[in-house]
């Protein structure tokens, strides 16, 4: 009966433990910000919580597209290296460089709880303010085929605007995770001032494509609050409808003349063959040239001479020459899959702040290569866009992996831990 009584008191006693351990990690966590968990663990993970293994599918994807960009990129720009003097593979080997660098940066957002982006957000967008506003008023800003958009810190330069996109998402996704209807109070100046300023900034650069790029990443974040497909995509149409109709009906009184020109070459290229629409023109034979099979890697003759910037914004015309039709459909099918994960990754998240990060994120990525495309076979007017991943350029490449390491923590399914303790004795 002894026996008994001490067994019985030891199973008693060791039952508890896990229960007094719990309140003593608690004590010691106490007046510090848990993200909504209880014991958090080595960055910021809670340590009762379970973490599966990020999407795979679209870590295969990203590292296909990143393969094609350095492919595509040693390509298109070898005959303009040499005409530069350098090693035909320098562009390449540039981009190889930003890619590692990217890679870090997407390997950190990836094991950092993703909640703490919360704090870093009006921080951060005030970082890239300062940033935009070195571009637009000092002499630190490069301007480069008419645009003020880089900034030269000594051997570095970078385009800032591209960070507004993450800094942007950032504020929405936090904004509306804390009120859904913000608007109704006073605290939507905290966020929505910053990124109006930010707004301000890259349009006077000028760089109107990414203020489209933002404002349609705020209304779908906006949109998806509400959380009706059928509404979101009515006000949408009715958006792109009426941007359009504000362009053809006031379009000189609220665009710059390159700009209006761009639009009026769009419907005719032939107007400028030799001049504003040469681009355009030297697009479409390229993709006119390849067919449905391509001339064979490295066979572009559109690169050699006519194609100005085929590493760049127009590197989706070099992929259509030497891949054809099929190298098209697999870069379109790509961010397709991509789009579908994100999608995916938004409708699993656990809380409304990854929610939002995924949407804002996939949004911006896929829109941002559905407009590069669109302009390279001609159905938007030209813009300096390009296509991430692929396009050569340091920061596009750096903040878009960046945003896919956020992407990939969302994605991460948190599981409570069981633990059975009686199983032990």
């Amino acid at each position: 009966m002894i026996c008994l009584r001490v067994m019985n008191n030891g199973e008693k006693y060791l039952k508890t433990m896990p229960y007094q351990r719990n309140n003593r990690q608690n004590k010691r966590h106490t007046g510090r910000r848990n993200y909504g968990y209880e014991n958090e663990g080595r960055g910021g993970v809670p340590s009762d919580v379970v973490l599966s293994p990020p999407d795979t599918t679209l870590m295969v994807v990203v590292a296909f597209l990143v393969v094609i960009g350095l492919m595509a990129i040693f390509s298109a720009g070898a005959p303009k290296a040499m005409d530069m003097g350098q090693n035909p593979a320098s562009f390449a080997l540039k981009q190889f460089a930003y890619l590692i660098v990217g890679f870090f940066g997407l390997k950190y957002f990836m094991n950092l709880d993703y909640k703490k982006l919360r704090d870093w957000a009006v921080p951060f967008a005030w970082f890239v303010i300062v940033m935009l506003a070195l571009v637009d008023f000092t002499p630190l800003g490069v301007i480069v085929n008419g645009a003020r958009r880089w900034i030269m810190l000594g051997p570095i330069q970078f385009q800032p605007s591209e960070m507004t996109k993450f800094a942007v998402i950032m504020l929405l996704a936090n904004a509306f995770y804390r009120d859904a209807n913000i608007f109704s109070s006073t605290k939507w100046s905290r966020y929505f001032v910053p990124i109006l300023i930010m707004v301000f900034l890259v349009f006077k650069q000028p760089n109107l494509s990414m203020v489209i790029l933002l404002l349609i990443t705020s209304m779908v974040m906006y949109l998806s609050v509400a959380g009706s497909v059928k509404y979101m995509v009515t006000i949408g149409l009715a958006g792109i409808a009426s941007a359009v109709g504000t362009i053809l009906l006031f379009g000189k009184k609220l665009l710059h003349g390159y700009q209006m020109q761009r639009i009026q070459i769009w419907l005719n290229p032939n107007m400028d063959p030799y001049g504003a629409g040469y681009n355009i023109i030297q697009s479409l034979l390229a993709f006119a040239a390849g067919g449905f099979w391509g001339v064979g890697y490295g066979n572009s003759k559109q690169k050699l001479a006519w194609l100005p910037e085929g590493h760049t914004d127009f590197i989706f015309a070099v992929i259509a020459e030497e891949l054809g039709f099929l190298g098209c459909f697999l870069v379109i099918g790509l961010f397709w899959t991509f789009i579908h994960r994100g999608i995916i990754i938004s409708s699993r998240a656990n809380d409304m702040f990854g929610k939002l990060l995924a949407v804002g994120i996939t949004l911006s990525i896929g829109l941002q290569a559905f407009i590069n495309m669109s302009v390279s076979s001609s159905l938007i007017p030209a813009t300096g866009v390009p296509l991430p991943f692929i396009s050569y350029g340091g920061t596009s490449l750096i903040v878009s992996l960046c945003m896919v390491g956020v992407l990939l923590n969302i994605s991460k399914k948190r599981i409570k831990r069981i633990r059975n303790y009686e199983r032990n004795y």
